[in-house]
């Protein structure tokens, strides 16, 4: 296999983005207009296919590239490197956004997501052609480097406003369970990545898995991006989706306009969702790397307890919408931060408890994650006037995620290998604090997620 075989396919001439887009709108002049029930449908395949994506990277960054990128260093050694490299996407994500809002403002969203979703599908499906170090030496971790920056960057143009959209059109009183819609893609694509993996890992010898069967949910990723792509572009391209958008005003703002009158939101915006980001690093991709370096345990194993923990997770982002409707979002998200931070203090040891500890922090963890996270992007889209949320929603979205789960795996790692499992639970903590305080000093943000 060669570095040239692994190249990121370029990206679709606009002619295929304008048939993709044509074929939509034939769709729905046969079937007028879209329902809010297909909106939702739509938004949950969306999500779940960029969480997928994101999944099987995450999975791959513990499992093989520690590997078959960096087998000159210890396994430890090596997954610091590739966690560090997993965290290229989420610097990338915000320059991703503003090279598409701008393609957003000029050729339109259906072209925009297009574009975005083919180079993260592309990207994605570079990575299950990458050449290992034995093969090609440094420059295995170079083409790593630049799909992970590709994939970052079409996450970012992958915005496109549907969840602020269900909650701004949400019946009064249920802003909380439409708001916890799109959330239903993370454990969804958790629990579909960790399946796959635990299949080939199940079936395969060691050697045949780090060989050729880690490569197979990467081309799945890229199936199920086509997928996703044509059920997006069947609501952007309907005439009631473009007047909705355009009654809410919907549109893209400019960046520097937002930043200006805007930049206060937009950091206390990217703090609230804090306690919640960082945990879903904590309770996903950290717990697989501690019990593949520091257990005896095998990786097939504690991915089933992923899958049961993606399950329960699932439920508890359905329950979160329930809640907030009842108590309010901004005091839901105070207490599950309050419950995350009484989290950090004990449960990352349970890791070292053998397997009733994995099962009672997997299964606690999403519990709290699920409730927390339903809410976040309730707390990411509601902070801003009409006029500049779409711009507005997105820059605070890629923030969030960057100082909240970018370097998430890699710090707790850090910490944990060198001072126990208590120092990452102090990562954690400093989370929940984040966000409890932002929820107390933005008192804008907190009478809007009453």
């Amino acid at each position: 296999m060669t570095a040239q075989t692994a190249s990121i396919p370029a990206p679709i001439p606009a002619s295929a983005s304008d048939t993709a887009e044509r074929d939509a709108r034939a769709i729905n002049a046969r079937h007028s207009g879209v329902a809010p029930g297909e909106i939702a449908i739509g938004v949950i395949i969306g999500r779940t296919s960029e969480f997928f994506d994101f999944f099987v990277y995450a999975i791959a960054s513990v499992l093989v590239f520690p590997q078959l990128v960096f087998p000159y260093v210890d396994r430890l050694t090596g997954t610091f490197y590739s966690f560090a490299i997993f965290a290229l996407a989420f610097i990338a994500r915000p320059i991703g956004s503003l090279i598409f809002l701008r393609v957003d403002a000029i050729l339109g969203r259906g072209t925009k997501l297009t574009i975005a979703l083919f180079l993260l599908g592309g990207s994605t499906a570079a990575v299950a052609f990458l050449p290992g170090y034995e093969t090609i030496g440094a420059w295995a971790a170079i083409l790593l480097s630049v799909f992970r920056i590709g994939q970052g960057i079409a996450l970012g143009g992958a915005w496109d406003g549907l969840a602020s959209l269900l909650a701004l059109n949400a019946p009064e009183g249920r802003r909380g369970w439409y708001a916890m819609i799109p959330q239903l893609g993370a454990p969804l694509g958790l629990i579909v990545a960790s399946g796959l993996f635990a299949f080939f890992l199940t079936v395969l010898s060691p050697t045949d898995f780090l060989e050729w069967g880690w490569r197979y949910p990467f081309f799945v990723a890229f199936a199920i991006n086509v997928v996703a792509l044509f059920a997006r572009l069947r609501m952007v391209s309907t005439p009631d989706y473009t007047a909705l958008f355009e009654s809410k005003d919907l549109e893209p703002s400019r960046v520097i306009d937002t930043l200006r009158s805007d930049w206060r939101n937009i950091v206390i915006g990217a703090f609230a969702p804090l306690a919640s980001f960082a945990l879903f690093h904590m309770v996903t991709v950290f717990p697989l790397s501690w019990v593949a370096l520091f257990t005896p345990e095998k990786p097939a194993r504690f991915l089933i307890i992923e899958i049961i923990g993606g399950v329960v997770g699932l439920f508890s982002v359905v329950a979160s919408g329930y809640l907030a409707d009842r108590i309010g979002r901004r005091y839901l998200l105070g207490v599950s931060a309050a419950g995350i931070a009484a989290f950090s203090g004990f449960a990352p040891q349970l890791l070292n408890g053998g397997d009733v500890g994995e099962v009672v922090f997997m299964v606690t963890g999403f519990i709290l994650l699920g409730i927390a996270f339903g809410q976040s992007s309730g707390a990411v889209a509601a902070n801003f006037a009409t006029a500049r949320r779409y711009t507005g929603a997105a820059l605070t979205s890629d923030l969030a995620w960057l100082f909240g789960a970018g370097f998430a795996p890699l710090v707790a790692l850090v910490l944990a290998s060198n001072f126990g499992l208590l120092a990452a639970g102090a990562y954690l903590l400093s989370g929940a604090l984040a966000t409890l305080a932002a929820l107390g000093i933005n008192k804008e943000l907190g009478r809007r997620l009453s």
